[in-house]
């Protein structure tokens, strides 16, 4: 074969970009495409410009453990992989504000951006973010050291954020939950349990769209439950260790109809709910399918008897230290609650081990289980 044949003859490194693209995501596993990235510089290339998530954190959870960053390799590698969409510095203890400047440059086409259990990450961070990530829809900042100045200076420039993790900002209020809430009409998902000072008026006026929301052990009072319903398309709400409703004063709201999509419920801890407010929802409520009423002290027969009249569709429900559950209770609802597969229950007092073996006689169809569930997370 003569010199002019050798440069005619066919070689895949002569193709053009975008079947070499097709060829890379056709590769199934890891160690594949890090030999199509070994072949040549060509072939490098390809496989940075394939490359969509980065995720520095996962060392930190494998090894439990804090991540060091180094500004400089942060640098080097948001330059070699210019197409990500998806960064997680979760853990990464000792990230800067400095560090993050790096996102006006390379953020442009991040969609999710993960910066929990950053504490040195203030809202100065959130300035490059807004200024380099425009079309972030998720954002995680659980733990951050954030303020509602950089919380609505983000959401002037983020307007499509659908999921937003909160929990654990400390100094967040509702002017901060108001801008959020005002400038992203499109999201969906919210976190912010343990942002103590949080009330709930900060929700008034939110879009159909919030359907999944989690304020576990915040300072939510009636007015603020009223709020935080009045966009009418919940279907997820936690509202664990709530106590600024005395004997429930609010929460009833829940059953008066702008819940009426809501299929998980978590109202643990929530030792001052009362009968009344369990007839409202259980009335209110027709699609749950998820409650969780565990270490609610003040519960009744009428209570237990309303969930077995009105939640039809209720398949789990979680019992646990519920003090006034009785056997009477119990058998309410048994003969209730037609598509109930699984029974949380452990330390009810007052139930005996007759009034299980007769709510067993007529729910063989029952899981009865003594685990207590810390956290119920929403359906995909």
């Amino acid at each position: 074969m003569n010199e002019g044949e050798i440069n005619q003859s066919p070689c895949i490194t002569r193709l053009p970009d975008d079947p070499l693209y097709v060829i890379f995501e056709k590769l199934e596993n890891n160690c594949d495409r890090e030999s199509f990235g070994l072949t040549c510089h060509r072939f490098l290339d390809i496989q940075n410009l394939s490359f969509r998530c980065l995720n520095l954190g996962y060392v930190a959870h494998s090894f439990r453990t804090r991540v060091k960053t180094d500004p400089f390799i942060l640098d080097k590698l948001l330059n070699r992989f210019k197409q990500l969409e998806s960064l997680s510095l979760t853990n990464c203890y000792e990230l800067s504000d400095s560090d993050l400047t790096i996102l006006e440059n390379y953020g442009f086409k991040l969609r999710s951006l993960y910066l929990s259990f950053c504490p040195r990450v203030t809202d100065i961070s959130l300035n490059s973010v807004a200024s380099g990530c425009r079309l972030l829809s998720i954002i995680s900042l659980s733990n951050c050291s954030i303020t509602d100045s950089g919380l609505e200076t983000l959401t002037k420039s983020c307007k499509s954020l659908v999921e937003v993790n909160l929990a654990w900002c400390l100094s967040i209020t509702d002017h901060g939950i108001q801008s959020l809430i005002q400038n992203c009409r499109q999201l969906k998902a919210l976190k912010i349990s343990w942002c103590n000072k949080i009330v709930g008026v900060g929700f008034q006026g939110c879009s159909a769209a919030l359907a999944y929301l989690q304020v576990d052990c915040c300072a939510i009072d009636p007015m603020g439950i009223s709020k935080i319903l009045s966009g009418g398309g919940l279907e997820y709400l936690s509202l664990c260790n709530l106590n600024k409703c005395p004997r429930g004063h609010g929460l009833g709201a829940i059953g008066s109809g702008f819940a009426a999509n809501l299929k998980i419920l978590d109202l643990k801890m929530c030792t001052s709910v009362t009968d009344d407010v369990i007839i409202s929802i259980s009335k209110g409520c027709p699609l749950l399918q998820e409650w969780n009423l565990s270490f609610c002290d003040e519960i009744g027969y009428p209570g237990w008897e309303s969930i077995g009249l009105y939640s039809d569709d209720l398949k789990t429900l979680h019992v646990n230290k519920c003090v006034k559950l009785c056997d009477r209770g119990l058998l309410a609802l048994g003969n209730g609650c037609k598509r109930l597969s699984m029974l949380y229950m452990t330390e009810c007092r007052l139930v005996t081990r007759y009034g299980i073996r007769i709510f067993k006689s007529l729910r063989a169809d029952v899981e009865i289980s003594k685990k207590v569930v810390s956290t119920i997370y929403p359906y995909c």
